[in-house]
């Protein structure tokens, strides 16, 4: 039998916003952005910044993102911060009303950016009560929805919650991967001057798409690369075909068992090739699963910009920037695996290593610069292993 809705807070003149939880739980708010009705996992981000830059993350598909910092809209919308050209997320939750921008890069308010991108938005929400929910129970599926006049059916958008089949055995990877293989010389950004252009690469990186970020390329090009991006569907001739010096698996959204039916075989022979590899994020997971591993499901997931992590080859601890649902087991390694990086928020593996090959990977995102610059290291680490395989 389903469960009855259960609305704590009854229609009210004004409120044109409403999110409704599989188990029929119902919060009511304003809605913002974009008329409409959207549903998906619903986790929270605790980032005090680069809400455009999550909007915009490709590892957010299938995701309604709760923000648990209140002033959402500070910093306006331009075209310089976005992650991929179109939208991954399904939705947005805030506790407070829009903030007007107030920033000299601004170019356009969140409300119009949200309409021009048909992404749905409430505010309103009690986002204290929608993280402790997460925390406690795990990411819900759930719908969220606007319309101005304020008039829902409840009992079908609890119907409609519940029948999303959730992220677990999902590939959503196909969705946001790139359809064509392109080059990428965009450097980063620097004050006064905005992106800059690799001139004169020293290496050549193949970087495998599951749904990358731009910055990453940018991260790459800024060590000395060329880099050339492929389809994540693409085999390991496709990618051998290219001469590599080095290749990059990169983040995404999804299961990775899900996305790893096609793309381990593909890891599998490139790691067996010899050429050095660095994964992150999904390309982090799909690694393991590569290497013989397994992954799991976690209850309520790493995402934000203020996750401790312990590298412990160097003792040191960086501060960085998560966006995952899913975790490798580690556990389940085999023994030529090491673990490189440790969580202190849980204790659960945030990167490995191979000991007899040039491939390690980690599940967090050096290039989102939350520390600013703690996890820099790892992309002059992987040119470091391009340099040692050269000069053999």
């Amino acid at each position: 039998m389903s469960p009855q809705p259960i609305d704590p807070q009854p229609p009210q003149p004004g409120l044109t916003g409403i999110v409704v939880l599989a188990d029929g739980s119902v919060f009511r708010g304003y809605g913002l952005g974009a008329e409409g009705v959207a549903e998906g996992e619903i986790c929270f981000n605790t980032s005090m910044t680069g809400y455009q830059e999550i909007l915009t993350d490709p590892s957010y598909a299938g995701q309604i993102i709760t923000f648990t910092f209140p002033h959402i809209g500070n910093t306006g919308t331009n075209p310089e911060d976005i992650e991929t050209q179109g939208i991954a997320a399904r939705g947005l939750i805030l506790r407070a009303p829009l903030t007007d921008p107030s920033n000299f890069r601004s170019d356009h308010h969140l409300d119009a950016w949200l309409k021009a991108r048909n992404l749905v938005g409430l505010s309103g929400i009690d986002t204290r009560a929608m993280t402790r929910r997460i925390r406690d129970l795990g990411a819900p599926n759930g719908v969220i929805a606007y319309r101005k006049d304020g008039k829902f059916d409840i009992a079908a958008l609890a119907a409609q919650a519940k029948a999303w089949p959730g992220l677990e055995g999902m590939d959503l990877a196909k969705d946001v991967s790139c359809r064509q293989t392109y080059g990428w010389d965009e450097t980063l950004w620097t004050l006064g001057q905005g992106y800059g252009k690799q001139t004169a690469p020293k290496y050549h990186v193949v970087a495998l798409d599951y749904g990358i970020k731009r910055n990453i390329l940018r991260n790459l090009a800024s060590v000395g690369c060329r880099v050339t991006v492929l389809p994540g569907n693409s085999t390991a001739e496709d990618v051998l075909r290219h001469k590599p010096d080095g290749i990059f698996l990169s983040n995404g959204p999804g299961d990775p068992a899900a996305t790893g039916v096609y793309a381990v075989p593909t890891i599998k022979a490139l790691v067996d090739s010899g050429k050095p590899v660095f994964g992150i994020c999904l390309g982090h997971q799909m690694l393991a699963l590569a290497l013989g591993g397994k992954t799991a499901k976690m209850e309520r997931g790493h995402r934000g910009a203020n996750h401790p992590v312990k590298d412990l080859e160097t003792g040191k601890v960086e501060i960085t920037s998560q966006n995952h649902g899913f975790c490798v087991v580690e556990e389940s390694l085999p023994a030529n695996v090491v673990r490189t990086h440790v969580s202190l928020f849980d204790g659960s593996n945030e990167g490995i290593k191979l000991t007899d090959k040039p491939v390690f990977s980690v599940q967090y995102h050096p290039e989102a610069s939350p520390g600013p610059q703690d996890s820099h290291y790892l992309f002059q680490r992987f040119v470091g292993l391009i340099e040692k395989a050269q000069a053999k």
